[in-house]
């Protein structure tokens, strides 16, 4: 049994309104609720799949990760505490205020806070509506999309997310950042999308590298990379991956992290065998800025 999909992620942030800004004109997602102190937003027909909240850290603050039954969830808990993960079952009012039915708390080796729920609120009957015209974004059964997070202890990360959470390795790139450092990293996968999450074993004053959107359409890539052009915010160009063929670019966001935003990814499939590549991107992806400048 492991995790099935990221189902939301929350991040701590110093500036509420700027966030609430970018979330909505220049990423194109859709508010749901919000106060000068928190806000959450839409991509789909979810309840909400992204949260801000005031805070001092700037960094990722919690990761929800997604299973279809109670009876997942409490599989998933009898994993995490055969590998020695302590797990938290939290109360059914932490779980209203998530919006689901249950839910189990943990954190990783570095730190972060992962949430593991089933039972998500649907909102079919109020449409997502994108405020800049943004077709959609691909969920469904592959979720939100991913997120990067640096780590000190790669073998510790791997054996809490691999071993404990379920996830499965779907490659590996030999990254070399400079001339004077390189790192491996490790891309990891729990349903059809080609990674949900993967680890840097890099230095970083956060613990989030970026997360990632995925549009089902390419003009709407096009469209944004506009807007992040117009306030020179871009910081990796547009360009294609060479693991999961993303089509994306980069974009720094208000707390100093940065965002990708693509298209046209391609999915684990049946028979998918690990592989390792020496390059990010087989084109593009040129630096222009880092997140915080």
């Amino acid at each position: 049994m492991s995790v099935q999909r990221l189902g939301y992620l929350g991040f701590e942030v110093s500036d509420v309104q700027a966030w609430r800004s970018f979330m909505t004109q220049k990423l194109g997602v859709m508010e749901a609720s919000g106060d000068e102190a928190s806000a959450r937003f839409r991509i789909d027909s979810r309840a909400w799949r992204l949260q801000v909240d005031k805070g001092t850290s700037d960094d990722i603050s919690f990761a929800g990760f997604e299973v279809d039954s109670a009876q997942s969830l409490a599989a998933i808990r009898k994993r995490l505490e055969a590998h020695g993960v302590e797990v938290t079952t939290e109360t059914a009012d932490a779980a209203a205020k998530r919006g689901v039915l249950g839910l189990l708390s943990c954190s990783d080796p570095v730190g972060s806070r992962v949430e593991i729920y089933y039972g998500a609120t649907e909102l079919f009957e109020e449409p997502f509506n994108s405020p800049t015209g943004v077709h959609g974004f691909l969920t469904d059964d592959q979720g939100l999309g991913h997120y990067v997070l640096a780590v000190p202890d790669i073998d510790a990360a791997l054996s809490f997310y691999v071993d404990a959470l379920g996830f499965h390795l779907s490659d590996i790139i030999d990254w070399q950042i400079s001339e004077t450092m390189g790192t491996t990293l490790h891309f990891l996968h729990c349903n059809g999308r080609h990674h949900t999450l993967a680890l840097a074993s890099i230095p970083s004053p956060k613990k989030v590298h970026h997360f990632m959107l995925e549009t089902t359409s390419m003009d709407d890539v096009g469209f944004a990379y506009d807007r992040f052009v117009e306030d020179e915010t871009v910081v990796l160009s547009l360009g294609r991956h060479t693991n999961d063929h993303m089509f994306s670019f980069y974009g720094g966001t208000p707390s100093g992290f940065a965002v990708e935003y693509g298209w046209g990814a391609r999915s684990v499939e049946p028979g998918w065998s690990v592989v390792r590549y020496d390059k990010i991107s087989y084109w593009g992806h040129k630096p222009t800025k880092k997140p915080g400048d």
